[in-house]
């Protein structure tokens, strides 16, 4: 599954008649549709010189939490850590930000353009604990992809 949708996101990656924030959200609608426990799919972006991450492109159910300050909940941890974070449980998890109540588990992947960390790509599933090594090879791999027209 993950080798198909790679050669879908490399095509999407190579509409260049489509804006940038359009081929994010075509990334992000079909993660979501065809990875089962993908439940939310989105990108958030460092705010300009702000300590802060901004939503970008996402699909799922609409969010408050468009604004995330550096070291709050689990996409400002990996803001400050530069490291993938996956959360199996998020009930187990302190400084986490509850997005839903249906929300169990939750994996985010940074984004780094010449070595800067400048987002992630943060996925919320409804299944407990779904999320295993190929997950994070998989959004590592999109999110090298997605940095090529950043």
């Amino acid at each position: 599954m993950f080798q198909i949708l790679k050669d879908k996101i490399i095509i999407i990656i190579n509409e260049s008649n489509k804006s940038t924030d359009d081929r994010l959200q075509s990334i992000c609608e079909l993660l979501k549709e065809n990875i089962s426990y993908y439940d939310w799919v989105g990108f958030y972006f460092k705010n300009g010189d702000k300590n802060e991450l901004k939503l970008g492109p996402y699909a799922g159910e609409a969010t408050d939490h468009t604004i995330i300050p550096f070291g709050k909940g689990i996409c400002g941890q990996v803001a400050v850590s530069n490291k993938n974070f996956v959360v199996p449980d998020v009930k187990a998890q302190d400084n986490y930000i509850a997005c839903s109540i249906t929300v169990k588990a939750e994996i985010v992947i940074p984004l780094f353009v010449n070595g800067e960390n400048i987002g992630q790509i943060d996925i919320d599933s409804n299944t407990p604990d779904p999320f295993t090594n190929q997950d994070e090879r998989f959004l590592e791999f999109v999110n090298e992809k997605v940095a090529e027209i950043l």
